[in-house]
């Protein structure tokens, strides 16, 4: 299967459906995957458990590569809209996450003054507090919420960990709203099972989700590229915009992409 990984720790500008003009950082090796889900849709192939300890790229480098990049960027003046952190995997599992946000506060606002610092993460580590505090002192913390029920959930992001979905969703709480949220939707039959996260129930279920959330904004989307798992259908425009309007009716902002 064809996995699309980032070879380089910074890179881009390149343009998102969500975030404009996007300046990638990947915090996570150049040749392989690492997360502690193992999502049927990741773009980046399925997680192999073998390459959970690999050896991430040091917090030298990645400040290094960072430095020298801003400084390119300033000086042909290709100001993006946003440095996003995502790349091959679970960016807050590197072990210096949260140093490696404090230098790029630092270094956006000596270079990139204005920019939006922007996280995307699965919210597997929210219950270690460093990780809290760190993605606490980011523009943007991105964090998915793919389903509405455990069942669902299990089937799609296929977490690492035992937790209960409940779990994941007290963490996203603790944020007290000031958080977006990504839910990515699709439909399919995976190991010989229905998956949907467009049912009825499912959405009714997501919804009273996102009332207790009570997120900035949910950002809704489908499949873009091509996924680990065979047989995974993409859900229309029209249909998502039809989701997006039944939260924007449960009075939470939302835009489909």
């Amino acid at each position: 299967m064809h996995s699309m990984l980032f070879n380089e720790i910074v890179f881009g500008p390149i343009m998102s459906r969500r975030f404009g003009k996007s300046l990638g950082i990947n915090l996570l090796p150049l040749d392989n995957k690492i997360c502690n889900f193992n999502c049927i849709y990741c773009e980046c192939g399925w997680t192999d458990l073998r390459e959970v300890n690999s050896k991430f790229t040091s917090r030298e480098l990645v400040v290094k590569a960072m430095s020298e990049r801003f400084f390119e960027i300033k000086k042909s003046n290709d100001i993006p809209d946003s440095i996003t952190f995502a790349g091959n995997g679970e960016p807050t599992m590197h072990p210096d996450f949260a140093a490696i946000i404090d230098h790029t506060i630092r270094l956006r606002d000596e270079f990139l003054p204005g920019v939006k610092i922007v996280v995307l993460s699965n919210s597997a580590l929210l219950g270690n507090q460093v990780v809290f505090n760190a993605l606490n002192k980011v523009d943007a913390r991105v964090m998915k919420l793919d389903a509405g029920t455990e069942a669902q959930f299990v089937k799609i992001d296929q977490p690492l960990s035992r937790r209960k979905f409940r779990w994941y969703i007290d963490r996203l709480k603790e944020f007290k709203g000031n958080l977006y949220i990504q839910t990515l939707f699709l439909r399919g039959r995976v190991n010989n099972e229905n998956v949907d996260n467009t049912k009825e129930s499912e959405i009714i279920a997501w919804i009273n989700i996102l009332k207790e959330i009570n997120p900035i904004m949910v950002m809704i989307y489908s499949i873009d590229r091509e996924t680990p798992a065979k047989g995974l259908e993409k859900i229309s425009n029209l249909e998502l915009e039809g989701i997006c309007q039944k939260v924007i009716d449960a009075g939470i902002p939302a835009k489909y992409f």
